[in-house]
């Protein structure tokens, strides 16, 4: 008799391809935001090559992939910003739209607006959500 190990599900961070496709989503990502008149100032001033970096790393953890990121809480970078919420839609927009331009699955896709929709409190500025 043989004695079968279950296989450990993939992640979706493997199934897309791993780091080389989360650093590919991370570039056409940027060359979307910085294109956008809307977002492009909010980048005038930051180390983009730092930015590509922060955000792939964290990329990584949102897809199941190594947990190599070590900056600061999303709040406490994003709040002195101003973000409003419509600003933050167009980010997830261009996110989206590059995660489906590079042929990420549907249901990862899916799970990566859910985790935008999980953090957004956390990232737009509390004087600048409806209602607040």
């Amino acid at each position: 008799m043989t004695v079968t190990q279950e296989a450990a599900p993939v992640s979706h961070y493997d199934r897309i391809g791993g780091a080389n496709a989360v650093k590919a989503a991370v570039e056409l990502f940027y060359d979307k935001v910085l294109a956008d008149p809307d977002l492009a100032d909010y980048f005038a001033t930051v180390d983009m090559v730092g930015q590509r970096r922060h955000l792939a790393l964290m990329l990584a953890v949102v897809l199941g992939g190594p947990n190599e990121f070590d900056g600061r809480g999303l709040a406490e970078a994003h709040q002195p910003l101003g973000i409003t919420v419509e600003q933050y839609a167009l980010v997830g927009g261009h996110l989206s739209a590059a995660l489906t331009e590079l042929g990420v699955p549907a249901d990862i896709l899916a799970d990566v607006q859910a985790v935008l929709a999980q953090v957004q409190d956390q990232v737009v500025a509390a004087g600048t959500r409806p209602g607040a």
